[in-house]
Parts: C-alpha cells; sequence; structure tokens
C-alpha cells in the first residue's frame, strides 16, 4: 500500500490506463476477526487480529502494512487463507487501532522490528512466514535480515528497499504522465504555489495508474471507515515527508540494499504489481541481487495495491509459495 494517501488509495507500463471497476472481496474472507487483542509492544500496546488456528499445522502469516501510518485493512482479502493457516494483521504503533503515544522517539525503524518480535512471543508462536508490504517491506525487511529462527518464508510485496531508488522510480513515473499532471505534481512540491484541490487532483492521477486502480470494496471501506484512524499523517510526515515524490522525514536517507545480502533466497520472495509506482524492474533487481537469487512474481492488473487490485492473482502465487516452505 502507498506509503501516502492510497488509504484515502517497466517504463512501458507507466503508460497504462487506470481501471475503471471496484476491487474484489475473496471468497471466504473474515471481515470480522476470530479473535483480538491488545499486545504490550516497546512504546505502548499494538492491536492484533487473528483469524484461522494458531496451533494449526501450518505456520500462520502476519502481514505489516505500509504508510508509514497506515493501517491494516486492506490486507483483509489475505483471510480468505485462514482455512489453510493462522492470519494475523496488526497495526503499528500510532495507528489503526493501536495506542497513540504520539512520541517521535517511537518512530524509529529498530523499534518497529522490535514490535514485530514482540507480536511473535506474545502470541507465542514459534514459527512464522512474514509479509511487508511497501514501508511493511522495510520492517520485513530489517527483521529478516536478523535471520531469526522463527521466520519459515519472507515475502516483500513493493518494497521501500532504499529511499533513493524509490524517488527515481516517483520521477520516471511521473515523467510520463500526461504533460499537464507531471508539471502540476512538480509545482506542488513547492507548498502554496498550487491551489490544494489542484494538487489533490493530480495526486490522485497518479495514484489512479499506479498505487490503486480500482475502488476499495463497499464491504472493506466500511471497515476501514470504522476505524479510530486508517492513516495517521504525523507518522508519515515524520518519517517520510510532505509528498510521495519528495523525502525530507527521517526515511530520506534510509538504504537497505546491504540487508539484501543476509537474506536466504530459498524462503524470499518479491512481489509487484505490473503498474506498481514500486516498479517491477526495480523489484525484481532487488530479488536477483539476494546472493543465489530470491523469487519474483509481477501480479497482472494491480498496482501498488496488489491486495484490492487483484487479490486473486496475489493469493494465486501466495499459497504455493508458502505451502513449499512450511
Amino acid at each position: 500500500m502507498s506509503r501516502r494517501a492510497a488509504v484515502a488509495g517497466l517504463a512501458g507500463l507507466a503508460t497504462a490506463p487506470a481501471l475503471a471497476r471496484v476491487g474484489e472481496v475473496l471468497p471466504g474472507v473474515f471481515i470480522k476477526p476470530d479473535r483480538e487483542l491488545m499486545v504490550r509492544v516497546p512504546g505502548g500496546r499494538a492491536y492484533v487480529r487473528i483469524n484461522g488456528d494458531l496451533a494449526g499445522p501450518r505456520p500462520p502469516l502476519v502481514l505489516l502494512h505500509g504508510g508509514p501510518g497506515s493501517a491494516h485493512w486492506y490486507f483483509l482479502n489475505a483471510t480468505a487463507m485462514a482455512g489453510e493457516r493462522a492470519i494475523i494483521l496488526y497495526d503499528q504503533l500510532d495507528s489503526g487501532r493501536s495506542d497513540t503515544p504520539d512520541d517521535p522517539a517511537n518512530w524509529q525503524v529498530p523499534r518497529f522490528v522490535e514490535e514485530l518480535e514482540a507480536i511473535r512471543a506474545a502470541l507465542a508462536i514459534p514459527r512464522w512466514h512474514v509479509l511487508g508490504a511497501s514501508w511493511g517491506g522495510t520492517v520485513a525487511l530489517e527483521y529478516a535480515a536478523r535471520q531469526p529462527a522463527a521466520l519459515a518464508g519472507l515475502v516483500l510485496q513493493s518494497p521501500l528497499v532504499a529511499t533513493q531508488i524509490w524517488l527515481q522510480d516517483a520521477r520516471a513515473l511521473k515523467d510520463a504522465m500526461p504533460p499537464e499532471i507531471r508539471d502540476r505534481l512538480d509545482r506542488c512540491d513547492t507548498p502554496g504555489v498550487v491551489p490544494q484541490a489542484e494538487c489533490d487532483a493530480a495526486t490522485e492521477a497518479f495514484y489512479a495508474r499506479h498505487v490503486r486502480m480500482a475502488d476499495v470494496p463497499p464491504a472493506i471501506a466500511a471497515y476501514r471507515a470504522a476505524l479510530p484512524r486508517s492513516h495517521s499523517d504525523a507518522i508519515y510526515n515524520a518519517m517520510w515527508g510532505r509528498a510521495e515524490f519528495t523525502a525530507s522525514g527521517t526515511l530520506r536517507d534510509y538504504d537497505g540494499r546491504p540487508l539484501l545480502a543476509k537474506l536466504d533466497p530459498r524462503r524470499t520472495l518479491l512481489v509487484a504489481g505490473a503498474h506498481d509506482e514500486a516498479r517491477p524492474a526495480t523489484v525484481a533487481g532487488f530479488a536477483r541481487t539476494v546472493p543465489g537469487g530470491a523469487d519474483f512474481a509481477m501480479i497482472p492488473d494491480a498496482a501498488h495495491s496488489v491486495f484490492n487490485d487483484n487479490p486473486a492473482g496475489f493469493l494465486a502465487v501466495l499459497r504455493p509459495w508458502l505451502a513449499a516452505r512450511d
């Protein structure tokens, strides 16, 4: 999910038109959790929801949302797998239903990694699969680079691996937009130059191509609306910045590329949507950087919000890949 307003949603692919459709809710999805709890993590308590049996024969899958500052709602389609393995969704501190201490001291990458491990320990899970999307992929990468014994499989979906590379991709995709939109987005990088409504419209045009190609389905939109917050601007602005195309926050110099060398290629899958703002060519390159070569999959008919745009296509890849590493 976009690190910013996806919550609100190869260069040749950049000109693909947005799909005028509503996202899908897969058969077997659980809108409501089987179990929910608040878990003590460094800095406060994190909201955790579970569908399926944690004591089942297959390792559970935990999913890490993006942002920074988004929430777990856009992973609901993953609960279609809850009959096969437990699905764990959670909100990072200051996001969604989690505590909101609103303390910038908590907004550090190592603390988010510790948060994930605290959830595993609280649930007494000996072994699990970890899937991180966008900024959640940053946290998952950092976690996996520690080579924890509990890690059965790692999925990095449209991950933020290096801010410099992210911004280069954003620039390339922005340059491929129609000239009037591209020029407006450039002018909107300077606050106050363009009316906010015009900046919002130009940003939404970019998002419709590269972030969220389908509207959020009503059942999931209603779930999102019931959350205390579905996006926390304070975290996003502090860690990233004011816009998707520039980085002025604490992640502005982030570079996790050296961590790719610490991953197990047999247990690592990188994924991108065909029209993703995390460009497929870039994500495939990260997979090749893992010594021995990690797996890579491109999901058709999807932008950055893969679980919204083409959840069936994503699960068709995830199900057998996870099963082979159980």
